[in-house]
């Protein structure tokens, strides 16, 4: 029983009985001197050797180190080696090493694999797990090599066959888990695919993994179809995890039938391990005892995996059930309550258990079939992959209008305002945002916005049309998809240019419908102007405001506020306010007209910002944004792009998720701190955008910050980013505390020249995620191609215009500026 308990304990570490261990960190940096200390000692470790972190490796590690607490169990070491700090010969030294962690047995390296092949928790433990097994799990592809497994194991050792979809995945690391427990006492067998399947009467295209236990050990005292060539198989019908394949093994080990001389309902309910598994009772007669058993043994084979077998004998006369009843069973659910029923053959029995399983797998079978392979595997495009996943739901379009080049006009005219989205069937980013285009008009069914769409692919008349054509379109022609465009009557459209998301497309619908400035001339109308402002509050929205005040409709001003009021229509309300309601509020803000007024939306006073007007809606439209900046914005992911706008050099704060009310007041005291930077840098900080991200909110901060600096700093992380004079970056000193005036001082460091940089920003670069996407490059090596098959004549008529070019034209001389410094660091 000695491995038996064993495998208990283990599989109760890998389910969370061990919930204290896990919150700790085992991943281990380790120098070269332990490093080879741990490796002349023969122990098993799995290493990576860390050189720079890009986004892939950042991400790499953080699911190494959930890792090292569940190979810790199987007595691997798991750690990292930074390459930065300290070189160990040859994997420090050597460019493949990049993207390879290793397996280190017995003093030398065992195996290699590729970050590709070891991407989270579940295939870093299950592929090390595999090469650690490669002896004890064998692979089989074929029928007859399975039948050669089975011949080598009859009489030694059952079999268990699992087969996975793929290898990596939560199934893989259950069936090496399980095998590095059971391994001495059966023999494993991993199957990914092939004909074997079809002696498994398994869909090859079927996407759920499953396992079978091959009884091809002797079993004594009982009848068993061993005379078959073949060991019987028994399928495991739950779904495979390392729990269930425990508990299916055990149920193997069962007793094939076990008898009893007591009444069903007087019989003990299966205990521990098999307490969730029905049981069947079969009655025996005197006379026709063996029969009975031999009949009681050929159900039981037929049951096995889906219940046990019980053989009751009536000669006792304990056993009161009624001479009329032939069958009776116990389920797990209701374990003391026990049904009786008169059955005329096995096939009855076996209905009883297997009706509810065959409903599942059709269940199962019938989401198979909606499910084709793809031709390249996985898409490389997320979005792509995400529509591809998703073509067989069907989206509802019925509140949304469908415009065509004949009914364009018409409904626009008929709208205050028309909400249209050009798009191309064929674009994965169009399909992907058109299920958030639906939701934002199932939001507005209500309101008088007409939400609507214009498929391009099909009516290019429409979307390519220029706005000086007899059509008269309000835009010029669609050449980016998806776009969003919102028209009204005798108006030009206006763009939307945010997130392709649900919740930035409806706000900037909501702030867009009142006009843009909203002309405020009486107590009332001002009265109306907040109620909408309080509306928008209620809807989760709180929107910046601005206000023109003016002494008369025809000041010069009005008309530079009314441009740059159309200009900020979509992300703040705006009004014009004039007259003797104009000179109220300005004297209750203390401003002399014409002057404009800012509510910034982060400000929870209602002090505006007092602007002064400007001559042209260009600066004026700089002041009120400036304005509405946060003095310590938060970034993310959504509004990242607007403050890169801005070209500002970035002094960006990185702080960690809170673990608890301690870690939230330290967060807190560094965003003070870092705001009293600001205040006290006052003109010099003009130059800088200072922000600060939470990673917690916004992982992925920690690839951004992991491929400024070449590895993760520790935390709190202070760099300076994103300078107009070039890509270098800075990163304030780890070790000095993070107070005002040394960041101040740390600065003026950087400005004075003094300071090095930490790293490089590297170009911005999108390659082909494989080389047969790349077109341009395929479309360039044909016109190579076609211009090496020149004939001698059009060769000679090349040779002339190049000699007559040459002439005419002096070609100047440069130095190849397109390389680059190879320890440049790409950001996310």
């Amino acid at each position: 029983m000695m491995w038996m308990c064993i495998a208990v304990f283990l599989l109760w570490v890998r389910t969370g009985g061990c919930t204290e261990k896990a919150n700790t960190s085992d991943l281990i940096e380790y120098t070269a001197a332990d490093f080879y200390e741990k490796l002349h000692s023969g122990k098993m470790m799995f290493i990576y050797f860390e050189h720079q972190v890009s986004p892939t490796v950042s991400l790499f590690l953080l699911e190494l180190e959930k890792s090292a607490d569940a190979l810790q169990d199987y007595g691997v070491l798991v750690g990292k080696v930074n390459c930065n700090k300290e070189l160990v010969h040859t994997y420090c030294t050597e460019e493949r090493m990049l993207h390879t962690a290793f397996l280190f047995r017995g003093g030398k390296e065992f195996l290699g694999f590729d970050l590709d092949t070891v991407f989270d928790v579940n295939s870093i433990v299950s592929e090390v797990l595999f090469a650690i097994l490669r002896e004890e799990v064998k692979y089989v592809h074929t029928d007859a090599d399975l039948m050669a497994m089975e011949k080598t194991a009859r009489g030694k050792k059952d079999i268990v066959l699992g087969y996975v979809r793929s290898l990596g995945t939560q199934e893989h690391r259950s069936m090496m888990e399980t095998a590095y427990v059971y391994g001495s006492k059966y023999q494993f067998i991993l199957i990914t695919g092939g004909p074997v399947l079809k002696h498994l009467g398994v869909n090859e295209l079927s996407h759920s993994s499953g396992v079978w236990f091959l009884h091809c050990r002797v079993h004594s005292g009982l009848v068993t179809p061993m005379t078959f060539e073949r060991c019987p198989l028994t399928r495991m019908r739950k779904p495979l995890s390392t729990l269930s394949l425990h508990s299916f093994l055990q149920l193997m080990e069962a007793p094939l039938v076990s008898e009893v001389y007591d009444d069903p309902s007087s019989v003990q309910a299966p205990q521990f391990p098999f307490q969730q598994t029905p049981q069947v009772f079969l009655f025996s007669r005197p006379p026709t005892e063996h029969l009975d058993l031999d009949t009681a043994t050929a159900l039981a084979w037929r049951l096995r995996g889906l219940a046990l077998l019980v053989l009751v004998h009536r000669q006792n006369p304990a056993v009161k059930t009624p001479d009329e009843y032939n069958v009776a069973y116990r389920l797990p659910e209701k374990s003391s309550e026990v049904k009786y029923l008169t059955l005329h053959n096995l096939d009855e029995v076996l209905e009883l258990f297997i009706n509810q399983e065959k409903e599942v797998e059709d269940e199962e079978e019938d989401e198979d079939e909606g499910v084709e392979d793809l031709p390249f595997g996985t898409l490389d495009d997320e979005i792509a992959s995400s529509v591809y996943e998703n073509r067989g739901n069907l989206l509802d379009m019925d509140s949304i209008t469908h415009l065509t080049s004949d009914s364009f006009h018409a409904a626009v005219a008929e709208s205050s305002l028309t909400v249209a989205l050009f798009y191309l069937k064929w674009d994965a980013v169009s399909m992907a945002f058109l299920s958030s285009f639906i939701e934002v008009a199932e939001r507005l069914a209500d309101s008088e916005v007409q939400m609507s769409t214009v498929d391009c692919g099909e009516w290019t008349d429409l979307c390519a049309a220029q706005p000086s054509s007899s059509l008269q379109i309000p835009f010029q022609p669609i050449t980016a998809f998806p776009s969003v465009l919102l028209l009204r009557p005798q108006e030009s459209a206006q763009h939307y240019r945010g997130m392709l998301g649900t919740e930035a497309l409806h706000r900037f619908i909501m702030l867009s419908r009142p006009a843009s400035p909203v002309l405020l001339s009486t107590q009332e109308e001002v009265m109306s102007y907040l109620q909408e402002v309080s509306h928008l509050e209620l809807a989760g929205y709180r929107p910046a405001r601005v206000l023109g005040l003016f002494k008369t409709q025809t000041h010069a001003g009005v008309r530079v506020f009314t441009e740059t009021a159309k200009s900020l229509r979509g992300e703040v309300l705006t009004g014009l306010l004039t007259d003797g309601l104009a000179e109220k509020w300005a004297a209750e803000h203390t401003v002399d007209l014409p002057a404009v007024l800012v509510f910034p939306s982060w400000r929870t006073n209602t002090r505006p910002s007092k602007l002064p007007v400007s001559t042209s809606a260009e600066d004026m439209l700089s002041h009120i944004n400036t304005a509405l900046l946060h003095p310590l914005p938060e970034l993310t992911v959504d509004n990242l792009p607007s403050f890169l706008s801005l070209g500002k050099a970035l002094l960006l704060l990185f702080v960690g998720k809170e673990e608890d009310e301690i870690g939230r007041r330290q967060n807190q005291a560094l965003v003070e701190e870092m705001r009293g930077v600001v205040e006290l840098g006052e003109g010099t900080m003009e130059q800088y955008l200072a922000c600060w991200i939470h990673l917690g909110r916004t992982p992925a901060g920690m690839s951004v910050l992991g491929s400024y600096l070449g590895s993760m700093p520790p935390l709190p992380a202070l760099v300076l980013t994103h300078l107009p004079s070039g890509g270098e970056i800075y990163q304030y000193p780890p070790n000095t505390p993070l107070v005002a005036p040394s960041v101040l001082q740390w600065l003026q460091r950087i400005e004075d020249g003094t300071e090095s940089p930490a790293g490089m920003l590297g170009e911005d670069s999108w390659p082909p995620a494989v080389d047969f996407y790349d077109f341009l490059k395929v479309m360039d090596m044909q016109e190579s191609d076609a211009s090496l098959e020149q004939t001698p004549q059009e060769e000679e008529e090349l040779d002339e215009e190049e000699v007559n070019a040459k002439e005419d034209v002096v070609l100047e001389e440069g130095t190849d500026s397109s390389s680059s410094s190879p320890n440049t660091h790409s950001e996310l």
